[in-house]
């Protein structure tokens, strides 16, 4: 799962066509419908800590959780200017342990995707209905199908910036739904100079009846699939969904 390394530093520069603002209010909205308007709220691959800075600014006590040191690194950087109260764990997120249980668990910008194999989702689910208060709420979101295999399929992105660019090599495996890009980096240091980074990245598409199962067998009740964004049911042609699922009677 180890990614996002020599990417971290720049990360902001080249996400920064993220609605992030947007994102969060969605969220929110989620959130305060299920009547959790503030509390403790757990964000796995919390990243460089965006969305976790803008719940934290809408009134939530966050924890950001990331496998990342050097995205948490600038996380840090951002609460040191912020002092913001936000407490951040170098976990993985198959791995993570709080001090106690929370009102919520989020996951965006398809964290669960680079969980490769379905022992390791399970995992995670479980992880969270231990760690959600009675009834707590667990939102995540998903890269589809669609997006991988006709989206994306095998292409090449590429962006040039002052700052540095970078080219995005996409490959799409459809037997074994295994998503591959391999990033590479071209980062300007100092005057005319630039350094290279590479990076490869895997995730794994998997089918919303797969997600139910594997929830249910975690012991969360599903609640409800949207398409991103929306409160409208997942479409054919949906590029990302999110989750939510519901902490039901611990056994």
């Amino acid at each position: 799962m180890e990614a996002y390394t020599s990417f971290a530093r720049v990360y902001d520069l080249f996400m920064d066509n993220v609605p992030y603002e947007e994102w969060s209010e969605y969220i929110i909205s989620l959130l305060t419908e299920a009547g959790i308007k503030d509390g403790l709220v757990a964000d796995l691959g919390c990243g460089t800590g965006k969305m976790t800075r803008l719940l934290s600014k809408a009134g939530y006590d966050m924890i950001g959780i990331d496998n990342s040191g050097e995205m948490l690194e600038i996380a840090r950087e951002h609460q040191y200017e912020e002092d913001d109260g936000i407490l951040y764990l170098l976990q993985d997120m198959r791995e993570f342990e709080l001090y106690g249980t929370v009102r919520a668990v989020i996951s965006i910008c398809d964290s669960m995707n680079y969980l490769l194999e379905e022992a390791d989702l399970l995992t995670v689910f479980k992880l969270v209905n231990n760690y959600l208060d009675p009834k707590g709420l667990f939102i995540f979101d998903l890269n589809t199908r669609y997006k991988y295999e006709i989206l994306l399929g095998e292409t090449t992105i590429s962006e040039n910036r002052e700052e540095g660019s970078f080219i995005w090599d996409n490959y799409f495996d459809e037997e074994e739904g295994i998503n591959q890009y391999d990033l590479t980096l071209f980062i300007r240091e100092e005057g005319d100079l630039y350094r290279k980074y590479e990076e490869t990245h895997f995730q794994r598409v998997y089918e919303l009846e797969t997600v139910k199962r594997l929830l249910k067998e975690a012991g969360l009740m599903f609640v409800a699939a949207y398409d991103a964004f929306t409160k409208e049911p997942v479409r054919e042609d949906s590029e990302r969904i999110y989750i939510i699922a519901r902490e039901q009677e611990k056994k």
